[in-house]
């Protein structure tokens, strides 16, 4: 005898799913990291991937691009010789951080949980 489907009782999301729109920015390899080191200061290039352990220099600049593009980072040249380029969270990739933060929280819960089993 099968169990009969139960009929889920959560409110389909809207078309345009915010929670989707969100993961969508945070979601995926480096992007996280990302934004949690850019939460106190602006960043250079080298100094993101020397953050980012075990980050490509072509992973890095292709997370950077999509970063800008969905408008969480700013990127900005100062007129210096050799051009320096700085990265920076925007107003939005600001409103991001308590959310980073308590993923980084769950995830120091969940490490000390799995090493004492």
């Amino acid at each position: 005898m099968s169990v009969p489907m139960r009929k889920n009782r959560v409110a389909p999301p809207p078309a345009e799913c915010p929670l989707t729109e969100c993961m969508r920015v945070i979601g995926g390899a480096w992007k996280p990291h990302i934004i949690w080191y850019l939460r106190d200061t602006p960043r250079r290039f080298s100094e993101l991937k020397r953050d980012a352990k075990g980050i490509s220099a072509k992973v890095l600049s292709a997370r950077l691009v999509e970063l800008e593009r969905m408008g969480v980072i700013s990127r900005h040249v100062m007129p210096t010789s050799p051009p320096t380029i700085e990265y920076a969270l925007t107003e939005l990739g600001r409103e991001l951080q308590p959310l980073i933060a308590a993923i980084v929280d769950v995830g120091h819960r969940l490490k000390r949980r799995n090493r004492r089993t």
